[in-house]
């Protein structure tokens, strides 16, 4: 049975990870997260009692914890997602966006490097440091038919962007000077099921709901590839498992959407599934607002190395996941 740590496993795409190990693959689970504003341990409630699960609430910066940590548990690998992801708060606060992305990478690949030297050669042959990113280290792309590859370079737009870029960068370095074996995957924008309710989807659905405005920057019309987390979770365990040592892996949904566009989904879903009391259209709550600064026009992600080397695609098709999405979130309210 493999022992993973996953960092960051009570936020939105760590929790469907730990979720996915545990259930579906067998794995027990050391999640270790600090519980910023963003992580709830109600999003493991299916997991929460299972025998190969544990949690340790535990900040990333404490090396020696963490160095503990995995010797007590004896861990095969690291799959490392905590971090500070919100655009918008890393353009008002990018302090933050550097502790936990930037010195927390670095705290948690050197634990990992002398938890990783001090094992037999069987067991140091087996383990593997997997960190996942984002694809917006890439930047942006023109309103045309290109699309981000591992070997696209990097262009970091934001705060958060060049933080994340900063910790890959740290990744390969540890890999290349130091032999950690390595695995990296860049990921697109992510939807489904238990989403914290400041990105666009949860958001939208959330204020529909509660007959709120709808915020949608400048014209609507940045363009971004959205992926389940559901399917991301898939392919994460997959690179962690079967990935190359030292590679990167872009994961994208083949589901490339304008901002507006998926609001006026949502609008459309939700008139069909909870109507508004006074008849309306929920597309009348829209509200244009100033845009973002520094806003990526674009972003669409190059799978096919993923899936002609692993055999990876997305099973959720954009419609019926939102769809979906929808559903849960009606639940709440």
């Amino acid at each position: 049975m493999k022992r993973i740590l996953v960092t960051g496993g009570a936020g939105f795409i760590g929790s469907a990870l730990c979720i996915h190990l545990v259930k579906d693959l067998g794995y027990r689970v050391i999640n270790v997260d600090k519980l910023t504003y963003a992580g709830r341990l109600s999003n493991l409630d299916d997991i929460a009692s299972h025998p190969n699960y544990a949690f340790h609430q535990l900040d990333i910066v404490d090396r020696g914890s963490l160095l503990d940590l995995m010797q007590a548990e004896k861990i095969d690998g690291v799959m490392h997602l905590a971090a500070e992801s919100h655009v918008d708060r890393s353009i008002e606060g990018p302090g933050e966006f550097i502790v936990t992305n930037v010195v927390g990478t670095f705290h948690l690949l050197e634990a990992a490097r002398a938890y990783h030297a001090s094992l037999p050669v069987e067991q140091k042959n087996g383990f593997r440091f997997h960190h996942i990113s984002t694809d917006e280290v890439y930047g942006d792309l023109p309103f045309d038919d290109s699309k981000f590859t591992e070997t696209t370079p990097y262009n970091p737009s934001s705060p958060y962007s060049a933080s994340k870029a900063s910790s890959d960068f740290l990744v390969q370095a540890w890999h290349h000077t130091y032999g950690l074996p390595v695995v990296i995957s860049n990921c697109s924008n992510n939807y489904g099921p238990r989403q914290f309710p400041e990105k666009l989807i949860p958001l939208v659905i959330n204020n529909a709901l509660q007959g709120k405005p709808l915020p949608v920057y400048g014209n609507g019309m940045n363009v971004r590839d959205w992926l389940h987390v559901e399917d991301h979770a898939e392919a994460l365990a997959l690179i962690f498992q079967k990935g190359q040592n030292g590679r990167c892996y872009n994961v994208g949904g083949d589901a490339e959407r304008a901002n507006i566009d998926i609001v006026k989904s949502i609008c459309a879903l939700l008139d069909q599934k909870r109507p508004r009391n006074d008849g309306k259209s929920h597309a009348e709550l829209i509200s244009y607002v100033t845009d973002r600064l520094g806003h990526d026009r674009r972003y669409a992600i190059d799978f096919s190395r993923l899936r002609n080397e692993l055999g990876w695609k997305p099973k959720h098709s954009f419609e019926q996941g939102l769809s979906d999405t929808i559903d849960w979130y009606m639940k709440i309210y």
